[in-house]
C-alpha cells in the first residue's frame, strides 16, 4: 500500500491523516508530485466528492511550499485570477480543488479561462478494488472497529465501489458497533447493518 502522509508534528497517539494511493488516483499524484515540470505554476485537482482531493492538495502544499484554494469553482473569479498570477510571480505552485476542470467548470472571465486552460489537471477517478478495500480498512481503523480481512473483502463485494459509498458504509458500521458496544465486526453483523441502511447489494449485481 502506498500513501502520502501529512508532514506535521502531532501529539503522541494522534491518528495521522494519510492519502492512500492506488488505481484511480496514482496518475493524479504523479502529476502533482512533479509540479516543478508544469508549464505554469498551477494545477486543478478534480474528482468525486470524498475522494480525498482536498487532503491531497493540503499534502502537496506542505511538500511544495505552495498554496491551495478549496472549492475553487465556487470562489470569486477575480480571487482566482490574482492567486494564479501570484503563483507565477513567486514560482510556487497553486493547487485549485474543483468538481471539474473547464469547460465543464464554466468560467466567465476570459483572462482567467485562458490561465486555467494552461494549468495542469490532476483528475482522481473512482478507486480500483485494492484501493477501495484499503480505504474502507483505514476508515474502520479510524473508528477503532476490529475487522478481519475476510470481513472487509465480504463487505467490498457487496457495496458500490465509490468513495461516498465507502464512507457511508464505515459510518453505518460505526453507528452499529457503538450501539452494540462490541467493536469487533463479523459478517452477520455487517450484513444486518448494511441491509438496514440500504447499502448492501448482492455480489455481481449491476450498480
Amino acid at each position: 500500500m502506498s500513501q502520502l502522509s501529512l508532514p506535521l508534528d502531532r501529539p503522541a497517539g494522534a491518528r495521522e491523516d494519510k492519502f492512500l494511493i492506488g488505481e484511480g488516483n496514482s496518475k493524479a499524484v504523479h502529476i502533482l508530485e512533479h509540479w516543478a515540470t508544469w508549464p505554469v505554476m498551477a494545477a486543478i485537482i478534480t474528482g468525486p466528492r470524498k475522494s480525498g482531493r482536498s487532503l491531497l492538495a493540503r499534502t502537496m502544499v506542505l511538500r511544495s511550499g505552495g498554496t491551495m484554494i478549496d472549492e475553487a469553482d465556487r470562489q470569486p473569479e477575480t480571487t482566482l485570477f490574482h492567486a494564479w498570477n501570484e503563483a507565477q510571480a513567486a514560482h510556487r505552485p497553486l493547487f485549485l480543488v474543483a468538481d471539474d476542470a473547464p469547460p465543464v467548470w464554466q468560467v466567465k472571465l476570459p483572462d482567467l479561462r485562458s490561465r486555467l486552460n494552461a494549468s495542469a489537471v490532476a483528475r482522481i477517478e473512482q478507486p480500483g478494488d485494492v484501493l477501495a478495500a484499503e480505504i474502507l480498512q483505514q476508515l474502520l481503523d479510524r473508528h477503532e472497529i476490529v475487522a478481519n480481512p475476510d470481513v472487509v473483502a465480504w463487505v467490498m463485494r457487496r457495496i458500490e465501489r465509490d468513495y461516498l459509498t465507502i464512507l457511508r458504509t464505515a459510518e453505518a458500521l460505526e453507528e452499529d458497533v457503538s450501539r452494540r458496544r462490541n467493536r469487533r465486526l463479523s459478517i452477520p453483523a455487517a450484513k444486518s447493518t448494511l441491509t438496514a441502511s440500504g447499502l448492501l447489494r448482492e455480489p455481481g449485481a449491476q450498480p
